[in-house]
């Protein structure tokens, strides 16, 4: 019987540590990557990276497939892999896609939506304030998402839910800029506490007030980062 233990330990540990490396790797490059470290266009080498975290090509090459997955790097013919730019008009088609998708699973969800969960959704927006009156950008964009998360959640809708994971995670690195460069964080403080206070409600216009919060949210990323780009063509 010990032994049996003994190996089943012996087991999980392996699993663990071939799966977390690979894991923990693509988590710290994709941080680096919304956080403007590795900009649009920047190379990624595998050498230079499996260098600095002091381990071998192999997980950084699983790093990579993941990063690309969500659509945060693009590999190059005879380039390697280089940060992912979108073009504007892209950006705003992900917002329009997120409108879309998040308005749909709100309207679904919204019958079910329990007290419990309403609460649930509360203690999340409060930690998301939290993050936006100390300026926690790296915090803002995943505590976000958990707050969406979680007024869709009892639609059952497991697949759209994943979408707009992926979504979200590729818009993320935009947003960020977008709070830096304005005064994005009262307005989506203010709008939040708006969506909870009508789902609390079950009032049915929260979907429409929801779209207008993502397409408002959009737009104003776009005329950040014209700005931005004029004022620095390098950006």
């Amino acid at each position: 019987m010990d032994n049996m233990l003994e190996q089943k330990k012996q087991r999980s540990k392996y699993r663990l540590q071939r799966q977390s490396l690979p894991e923990a790797l693509s988590e710290s490059l994709r941080e680096r990557i919304l956080s403007g470290e590795f900009k649009e266009g920047d190379p990624l080498i595998q050498e230079a990276i499996a260098a600095e975290y002091e381990c071998s090509r192999m997980p950084v090459r699983e790093a990579f497939r993941q990063l690309e997955a969500a659509g945060l790097i693009v590999s190059k013919i005879h380039k390697g892999a280089i940060v992912s730019t979108l073009p504007s008009e892209q950006i705003m088609e992900l917002f329009e896609l997120r409108a879309t998708l998040e308005c749909d699973i709100l309207s679904r969800s919204l019958e079910h939506l329990s007290d419990e969960e309403l609460a649930h959704s509360a203690q999340i927006l409060k930690r998301l304030e939290e993050a936006y009156h100390k300026r926690d950008i790296a915090r803002v964009g995943a505590l976000n998402w958990e707050f969406h998360r979680s007024l869709y959640r009892p639609a059952g809708r497991i697949q759209t839910l994943a979408i707009l994971q992926g979504i979200n995670v590729q818009i993320d690195r935009y947003i960020r800029i977008q709070l830096l460069l304005t005064s994005g964080f009262e307005e989506a403080e203010r709008e939040h506490r708006q969506i909870l206070s009508m789902c609390k409600e079950r009032d049915r216009q929260v979907v429409e007030f929801m779209r207008g919060h993502i397409i408002r949210a959009g737009h104003n990323l776009l005329e950040a980062l014209n700005k931005r780009r004029v004022s620095d063509p390098t950006v």
